[in-house]
């Protein structure tokens, strides 16, 4: 372990050929990091390949020559010293799998997965470290669109390792002129914030399919970050983690952007769309659907956290009730001092 800690980066494995793990993947290759990104599809390699484009998820992107992605996966993760999983969190156990005898054992891994399994209530590294053993892990999480990032806008993110080398090799790997990363010793606070803000950015969009206006959509992200934080103190993070750019800033970001998918879900409802047709036609995944689902699971133990903007959410979603009827409901809560009991 020691040499690997002082190689230099070279080269690197991304799982995940979506547009968050393309956009991540330019980051690394316009550093001059040779990079191989996995994607499921070989037709979709191949396309992408030959296009010199992921025309599916950042059209208009062009691909560098040291960027290729491979749908094997020992090969694209042969040689590799670093890998980031942008994984679908309900997908990346399977995906995991596929890299169990193809990833060595001190590989570091970034997780830049944003959501919490349905089944379990399980964080994307906890996940990894299920499927693939102990070793040095890594969270990216912040206010960081795909589509802005790929593009070479300004975006700053958190890179959280309970093992100060690998937050700071995050950082190294991915810090830059477009491309600000910070790092933070609590990767439970930022991996629960970058799952939790898609279930309040889902009663941000009902709010706005509903035109509530905006009094209302500032109400719903000052009090859904109290619930974000409420969860992760919980079980285990920082409070203070949930007022930094993976909470409140990746909060206000997802609430707020057209690019963000989990808030395009909730406007969707709001006007009348129900879940089933959303989820028929889009090509993305909206996590926070899934994440709503696994924070009010059988296997979740978080009863008795107050969590009254999510339980709305997860009532419109999945027991059909009316998302007028549930602002109502919200609005009619017992009074209480605004303060007490934030965590």
């Amino acid at each position: 372990m020691a040499e690997a800690r002082d190689e230099q980066l070279r080269r690197a494995v991304v799982l995940g050929g979506g547009s968050w793990g393309t956009a991540l993947a330019l980051l690394l290759a316009r550093r001059g990091i040779e990079v191989s990104v996995w994607c499921n599809q070989r037709a979709h390699a191949d396309e992408f390949n030959a296009a010199r484009e992921n025309r599916r998820y950042l059209p208009g992107v062009a691909l560098p020559v040291n960027l290729r992605f491979n749908a094997d996966a020992h090969a694209a993760a042969a040689g590799a010293q670093l890998a980031i999983s942008a994984v679908p969190t309900q997908f990346l156990r399977t995906v995991a799998a596929r890299f169990e005898d193809a990833l060595g054992g001190n590989v570091p891994i970034v997780s830049a997965s944003k959501g919490l399994e349905i089944e379990t209530l399980a964080r994307p590294t906890e996940i990894l470290e299920s499927v693939l053993g102990t070793r040095p892990l890594a969270v990216l999480s912040g206010p960081s669109h795909a589509e802005e990032v790929a593009l070479g806008k300004p975006a700053t993110v958190v890179a959280a390792s309970t093992d100060a080398w690998v937050a700071s090799l995050t950082q190294a790997a991915f810090n830059g002129e477009s491309f600000r990363v910070y790092t933070s010793d609590d990767l439970l606070g930022v991996e629960f914030g970058g799952a939790l803000k898609n279930v309040i950015a889902i009663a941000a969009g009902i709010s706005d399919g509903l035109g509530l206006g905006d009094n209302a959509k500032a109400a719903l992200i000052t009090r859904g970050m109290v619930e974000m934080a409420r969860v992760g103190v919980a079980r285990g993070a920082s409070k203070d983690t949930f007022f930094g750019l993976a909470g409140i800033g990746d909060l206000v970001t997802t609430c707020c952007s057209r690019h963000s998918r989990n808030r395009a879900v909730g406007e969707a409802i709001g006007r009348g769309e129900t879940l089933e047709s959303l989820l028929a036609r889009m090509k993305m995944v909206a996590e926070g659907v899934w994440t709503t689902k696994a924070l009010f699971g059988p296997e979740s133990d978080l009863s008795g956290v107050s969590m009254p903007i999510a339980a709305e959410v997860h009532a419109v979603l999945f027991e059909h009730k009316e998302p007028l009827i549930a602002v109502a409901h919200l609005m009619r809560r017992e009074p209480a001092p605004e303060m007490k009991g934030l965590v």
